[in-house]
């Protein structure tokens, strides 16, 4: 097996790990974290009804502008903040925080602690 193959597994299955014990309710949906070299991005997600109640991401205008590259820590607060607004717009109060593959550190994290200072329980 190659390396570029062997990686790939090694992602799914964390992947896997992490949302087996992670699972987002209408009382307290799922806050998922997207993670590339130069952007990042958040969805609040209700997996009881399959909805996406809110997102942000680097791609965005605004925050394009505000925060210049995507790939950093001070574009992952921007993020968190945004996601956090416009989950108070959509009613949500809380969630829980879904990694996906990435460790809970740097950018993931900032973004995380962003939200929480904007006010979202996580």
């Amino acid at each position: 097996m190659n390396k570029q193959k062997y990686l790939a597994k090694q992602r799914l299955r964390r992947r896997r790990h992490v949302r087996r014990r992670v699972r987002g309710t209408s009382e307290r949906p799922r806050l998922t974290v997207f993670r590339s070299h130069s952007h990042i991005g958040a969805q609040i997600i209700d997996d009881s009804s399959g909805r996406t109640l809110a997102s942000a991401s680097t791609y965005e205008a605004e925050v394009k502008k505000k925060v210049g590259y995507g790939g950093n820590c001070d574009a992952a607060k921007a993020v968190g903040q945004l996601i956090a607004e416009r989950a108070k717009e959509a009613g949500v109060s809380q969630a829980c925080c879904d990694r996906g593959h990435y460790q809970y550190h740097g950018r993931v994290a900032s973004l995380a602690d962003a939200a929480r200072e904007a006010g979202l329980k996580i």
